[in-house]
């Protein structure tokens, strides 16, 4: 009989903890059983996806809304494809949306919680505790395979096995003997640790998922690694083993790992581990050029990354709200039905969270994101504006300062009435949208954009006459009785009804002077309120921007 207890000395002679010293370390939490305990568990592998941090909300509104636990434990066990710096982008990120952990491990290195370390490199003797008891309990068993050499064994067992009716995926190392093991070991041969699988391939398992419900799938028959040859575990073995320790009542994670879920079934098991619940979130897609559907990704779409929304100015509100949309549709009606009350006073729990692949829409979040501009007031939205051009458009950023004044009064134009303009849709736009305000970055060569419907001569009479009576101080409605008075005298139709019954007597209507005048000072057809944009620009640049034109029109 093989001396499992033996091997796992031999393969682990020298572990800083037992199993019984560990689970002395990490005490039940003190919660009831309402309050959600979930973690987000980024690997620092690059920049953070969209779909990750659709995850991480999921889990952070879940235990926000049971006044539960949420922690940030780093996933680092991948050193082949940790990038530089990627921790810090993930801490970056968070704290620019806001999103505030219970339990986490600082920068410094600093663990804040009781259930540390929060970065899985800093657990492997842990992982080791646990690794050598399940080899000496005979779950689990050195692999000495070589990364090619054991692949080719194994497919050329496995196909033997699979013609005898065999379906388990067989391993050649997994009944070495001890001097078998102790050879190997003596050659220096490096090992990984695999699970010993108790199935044959034609066991079946359930499990309930928040999300999917109840779920019947085939077993796991696979001889799986729990300990790589580094002696660092891959995800599988180290989620079972740190959500149990640190008590988490309820993993979210994305819907493909639906069928990798008996096989960490088998090692909750194996480790003698109730098993946690499980809330696989359906992808996030987007809809290709040729209407299919697919995964959103980040060679195709910028939006994947979340830095994206920091470098378009979208207020981080703004993505929050539409991420809620996606998770769940209620939110929508409610925002309707409470415009003004912060997103946290939405509640939703795991019946609430979608089922289908929600469709990801930028124009969907440019919506959102002007609905919620437009109910700022006038110096939040130059704040933003000013946040977000300090680190992205220095240049911008110089002139908001420098005309500060001159850029809220701006800002406020059609802002604080009933029915509040919504052209801007993140903190980027206000450059372009409003840089006829700018003289430093406007083009005066715009004020010449007619339409070509407007004869040269009309502009010319219209602009001329009109310079002779400007007056930007008088009230809104005088302004506009002068102008149509203009209009009048230089041909255009004051009478929409005569206008309409014989366009051509007439150089146009007054909508039409209206029009010419809002390029002349503008270079735009569409702006906010003409005579606002004249009182803030004054009337001194409202007349040199009519002498330009009638300067490069005659």
């Amino acid at each position: 009989m093989t001396n499992y207890q033996k091997i796992a000395e031999l393969l682990y002679p020298n572990n800083k903890f037992t199993v019984e010293e560990i689970l002395s370390k990490y005490p039940k939490r003190n919660l009831d059983k309402n309050q959600v305990v979930s973690r987000y568990a980024p690997s620092p592998t690059g920049y953070m996806h969209l779909g990750n941090f659709f995850q991480m909300f999921i889990s952070y509104n879940l235990t926000r809304v049971t006044d539960g636990v949420f922690f940030l434990r780093i996933e680092d066990t991948d050193s082949k494809r940790e990038k530089k710096d990627a921790t810090q982008v993930i801490y970056e990120i968070l704290d620019n949306f806001g999103i505030k952990a219970n339990e986490y491990q600082t920068l410094d290195g600093e663990d804040i919680g009781a259930y540390g370390p929060y970065v899985q490199s800093q657990r492997v003797e842990i992982y080791k505790a646990f690794a050598k008891k399940l080899v000496a309990e005979g779950k689990a068993f050195p692999c000495f395979c070589k990364k090619t050499e054991g692949k080719e064994d194994v497919l050329k067992l496995r196909e033997h096995k699979f013609e005898n009716d065999d379906a388990k995926e067989y391993d050649p190392c997994r009944d070495l003997s001890y001097e078998e093991v102790e050879a190997n070991i003596k050659e220096g041969k490096p090992f990984a640790i695999r699970l010993k699988t108790k199935n044959t391939g034609t066991e079946r398992v359930k499990f309930y998922d928040l999300i999917k419900g109840e779920i019947d799938t085939k077993a796991n028959a696979k001889d799986i690694i729990l300990v790589k040859s580094d002696g660092v575990p891959p995800y599988a073995f180290a989620h079972a083993i740190d959500d149990t320790l640190m008590g988490t009542t309820i993993v979210v994670r994305g819907e493909e790992y639906i069928s990798s879920t008996p096989a960490h079934m088998e090692i909750f098991d194996a480790l003698g581990f109730d098993y946690v619940t499980y809330c696989h979130n359906p992808l996030i897609c987007k809809i290709g050029d040729e209407g299919n559907r697919r995964k959103i990704s980040k060679r195709y779409d910028p939006e994947a990354d979340m830095r994206y929304y920091f470098e378009e100015g979208y207020p981080i509100e703004s993505v929050l709200e539409y991420l809620l949309n996606l998770i769940n549709s209620g939110f929508e009606s409610w925002r309707r039905e409470n415009p003004t009350l912060d997103w946290k006073e939405f509640k939703f729990g795991v019946n609430d969270i979608t089922a289908v692949a929600p469709i990801f829409d930028l124009v969907k979040l440019n919506d959102i994101s002007k609905n919620l501009i437009s109910r700022m007031n006038k110096v939040d939205v130059y704040n933003g504006a000013l946040v977000w051009a300090e680190k992205y458009d220095t240049e911008f950023a110089k002139l908001l300062k420098e005309h500060k004044n001159m850029a809220i009064n701006m800002l406020n134009i059609d802002r604080e009435i009933e029915r509040p303009r919504k052209d801007i849709a993140k903190f980027k736009d206000v450059k372009a949208l409003y840089s006829y305000f700018f003289n430093e970055i406007f083009d005066r060569a715009e004020l010449l954009n007619f339409d070509e419907k407007y004869a040269k001569e009309n502009i010319v009479r219209f602009l001329t006459a009109y310079k002779n009576v400007v007056d930007v101080t008088v009230q809104k409605d005088e302004w506009f009785a002068g102008v149509k008075e203009v209009a009048g005298s230089c041909g255009f139709a004051t009478d929409n009804k005569a206008y309409k019954a014989n366009p051509t007597a007439y150089a146009g209507n007054v909508a039409d002077a209206c029009t010419i005048l809002r390029v002349a000072i503008t270079g735009r057809t569409q702006t906010p309120d003409l005579y606002s944009i004249m009182q803030t620009l004054g009337k001194d640049e409202v007349m040199s921007r009519i002498d330009y034109v009638l300067q490069n029109l005659k």
